[in-house]
């Protein structure tokens, strides 16, 4: 793949010098779970549910310990994908049990069932707060699981709160809008790919426009704990990575591009030091760099696992760059072209994490990455406005 990497560079800051994007360099940010004055005084006295994981820190000690220590008193755990600790493989089932360190039963979000938590798990709070490192991209699930537990919040009569957290992604929103004939377990709202929102500012959408069950809202019962320092202009390098594959900030940047590689027969790069930063596959044709998967913690059974992949190392691109070209699908066109394999290249799953059905046959009639973003900038537009009544942080 003889100077692939230079033309990539080269597309990508012509893109940034095109879109004017600013750098913004913010003043220390807080995060919702610092502010403990704001938020101890309205949990006092009731008993709290904790959705969250690893990625629940506050300068390296977890949510849930700070809680404890300022006397609020937390009943249950809620874990998401990737479990409490954040170790499990993505899309693996994880159980439930209990915390090693406080003893406080954990109730699994991730373990195959669908529906809400068990009437008897319900029963033993009050309030659930929500403290989660979210990534800002629709297939990333950390936000379905917030609505699966706001939606049982509804169901139960319960109080719900939210830790809020920068989006390392929240300084544009780029993308297809999901069509909602492809609602799925990494896709269940008609929002783009990247929406530029924290989890709080959507769940606060998710509230304002009516997407829980049957349309039921949780009103004033919903709390946002505000992030202080923050703006959508923001560069916040995440402290720790959110989940086992996400271990650069650089792959935080790229995946909004590079996770389409699920739905086709390529590797991305799990099993490897640079998921998400890499991308081939045994049959690529023209490259000369190569990786071969292994089973690794995070990825025990990653795609291709132990064959040699030849493909595309993008781990030099400049992330300024890579965050102004936005959603972009120049690496799977160039995949694809050098595969030659047609739409065998593809599963089922790409039109799942892509959210609609044209960008398939966009790729196949060698349509180019501005031609293909082009065709969602509608979408984006209408988005924008009906995202801004919920917006908490300056744009």
């Amino acid at each position: 793949m003889t100077n692939l990497k230079a033309v990539y560079r080269l597309i990508t800051v012509v893109v940034a010098m095109a879109m004017c994007v600013p750098v913004v360099c913010a003043r220390e940010i807080r995060v919702g779970a610092a502010r403990v004055d704001v938020y101890a005084p309205l949990l006092k006295g009731k008993r709290v549910a904790l959705l969250s994981n690893h990625t629940g820190v506050v300068y390296g000690r977890h949510t849930l310990d700070i809680m404890l220590e300022n006397g609020i008193n937390v009943t249950t755990i809620f874990s998401p994908e990737h479990g409490f600790r954040g170790n499990a493989d993505a899309g693996e089932k994880v159980k439930g049990g209990v915390d090693a360190v406080t003893g406080i039963p954990i109730a699994s979000l991730y373990d195959g069932r669908k529906g809400m938590p068990s009437a008897a798990t319900m029963e033993r709070f009050d309030v659930i707060v929500t403290d989660l490192q979210d990534v800002g991209v629709r297939y990333y699930t950390y936000y379905i699981t917030m609505m699966r537990l706001m939606n049982a919040a509804v169901a139960y009569g319960k109080d719900f709160m939210v830790f809020d957290r920068p989006n390392p992604n929240g300084m544009y929103v780029d993308g297809p809008v999901l069509d909602m004939k492809y609602k799925s377990g990494v896709g269940a709202l008609p929002i783009p790919v990247v929406h530029g929102m924290t989890l709080g500012e959507l769940a606060l959408m998710i509230d304002g426009e009516g997407w829980l069950d049957g349309g039921r809202k949780l009103g004033d019962r919903l709390t946002v704990i505000q992030c202080d320092g923050y703006t959508h202009g923001s560069r916040y390098r995440l402290p720790v990575a959110p989940s086992p594959n996400l271990k650069s900030m650089l792959a935080v940047y790229l995946y909004p591009s590079t996770c389409y590689f699920e739905g086709t027969v390529l590797s991305l790069g799990r099993g490897t030091g640079h998921p998400f930063e890499i991308y081939g596959h045994p049959d690529m044709k023209g490259c000369t760099f190569s990786f071969t998967p292994q089973s690794v913690p995070g990825a025990k059974n990653p795609p291709l696992l132990g064959k040699k992949c030849y493909g595309c190392d993008l781990t030099g691109l400049d992330e300024e760059a890579v965050i102004a070209a936005g959603v972009n699908f120049e690496y799977v066109a160039d995949a694809y072209r050098r595969l030659g394999m047609g739409d065998r290249f593809f599963t089922s799953f790409f039109e799942l994490l892509v959210g609609n059905g044209d960008v398939r046959g966009m790729i196949k009639a060698g349509k180019s990455s501005a031609e293909i973003k082009a065709s969602w900038h509608d979408g984006v537009e209408k988005f924008k406005l009906r995202r801004r009544p919920y917006l908490l942080y300056q744009e």
